[in-house]
C-alpha cells in the first residue's frame, strides 16, 4: 500500500507527544533542555510542521529517555518517511497544497456527504471545469489546471489498495444542471458507473426528507486501516479556510450524524435506480 507523507508526519507528531507526556515533561522543560523556544515543541506536537529533522526527533527521544533501539528506528523512520514529498506536491504544489489530499491518500474508508455538489472524486472532467468555471473569477488555463488536479486525486480510487467509498449525495446536487443538461447527464451515468465497483456506495438524500442533520453543509469522515491513526474529519467552510477534526467527542459527532443520513437515504440500489431515471429525464 502506498503511504502518505501527511499521514506518517501526524503520526510521529502524536508520537513524540506520548513520549513527552510518558517521561512526565511539559514543552517549556524540554524545550529548556534542547536549547529552543517553546513554541517549537508546541509546533511540532500539533503536526504545524514540513518537513520533520531528523536530527531533532533524536534530540527528543534522547530528552525523553527513549533507548530501545527499536522504538528510536520506528521514530527515524516515521520522520525520513514524513520528509519524502506526494504525488500531488510533485504535480500540484500550487493546488493541492492542502492536508485532504494526502490525508485521503492513506485512508481506508472514506465517508462523505454532500449538499451541493457531486463528492470531487466522484466528478467527471467536463463537470468540474464547469464548476470551477461557474466562479467566473479565473483564467481558462487555471481552470485546466485546476480540472486536471481534481482527476489526479482521483487515481485513488484507481490504484491497489484502494479505500472503501461511501457517499450520500443531497438530490439538490443532482438536479443541479452544472455546465448543462449533456455534461450533466455524463455525470449521472458516471455516477451509477463507479457505484458498481464493490468498493464505492452512493446513497441518494432526496428533498423529501426535508431538515436533516447535516443542514449547515457537507463533511468526509477518513478513517485509517493503522490502529495510531485515529480518524479525521474534514469539513469544508469555503474562504474561511478547512476544519480537520480528530477529538473523539468531534469524529463521534460527525459520525452519528452520517449514520442518520444514511438511514434517511435511498437504499444504494435505490439510488442508482433514481440517479438513472434523473439522467433520462435529463433534455
Amino acid at each position: 500500500m502506498a503511504y502518505s507523507p501527511t499521514v506518517r508526519r501526524k503520526r510521529l507528531s502524536s508520537a513524540l507527544r506520548q513520549f513527552r507526556e510518558t517521561a512526565g515533561l511539559d514543552s517549556k522543560e524540554v524545550a529548556r533542555r534542547l536549547g529552543w523556544q517553546p513554541s517549537k515543541v508546541t509546533r511540532i506536537e500539533r503536526d504545524e510542521w514540513r518537513r520533520p529533522s531528523i536530527n531533532d526527533v533524536m534530540d527528543l527521544l534522547d530528552v525523553y529517555g527513549v533507548t530501545d533501539d527499536v522504538k528510536r528506528q520506528a521514530m527515524i523512520t516515521l520522520a525520513r518517511e514524513s520528509r519524502r514529498r506526494g504525488w500531488w506536491e510533485e504535480e500540484f504544489k500550487d493546488i493541492l497544497g492542502g492536508a485532504l489530499v494526502g490525508l485521503e491518500w492513506e485512508a481506508s474508508e472514506i465517508q462523505t456527504f454532500e449538499a451541493l455538489l457531486i463528492p470531487g472524486l466522484l466528478q467527471t472532467a467536463d463537470y468540474a471545469r464547469a464548476v470551477f468555471k461557474g466562479g467566473r473569477v479565473m483564467e481558462r488555463g487555471d481552470i485546466e489546471r485546476l480540472t486536471g488536479a481534481r482527476l489526479a486525486r482521483q487515481r485513488l480510487l484507481d490504484r491497489d489498495g484502494s479505500p472503501s467509498l461511501w457517499a450520500v449525495i443531497d438530490e439538490a446536487a443532482l438536479r443541479k444542471r452544472i455546465g448543462g443538461a449533456a455534461v450533466m447527464r455524463d455525470q449521472l451515468h458516471h455516477l451509477c458507473s463507479m457505484a458498481e465497483r464493490q468498493n464505492i456506495g452512493i446513497q441518494v438524500l432526496q428533498d423529501a426528507v426535508g431538515a436533516h442533520t447535516s443542514m449547515t453543509g457537507g463533511f468526509t469522515i477518513l478513517d485509517y486501516q493503522a490502529p495510531e491513526d485515529p480518524s479525521i474529519v474534514y469539513v469544508e467552510v469555503g474562504a474561511a479556510g478547512d476544519l480537520f477534526l480528530e477529538k473523539p467527542e468531534d469524529v463521534a459527532h460527525y459520525r452519528k450524524s452520517y449514520s442518520h443520513l444514511r438511514a434517511s437515504a435511498l437504499s444504494a440500489d435505490a439510488s442508482v435506480a433514481y440517479i438513472e431515471d434523473l439522467a433520462k429525464h435529463l433534455k
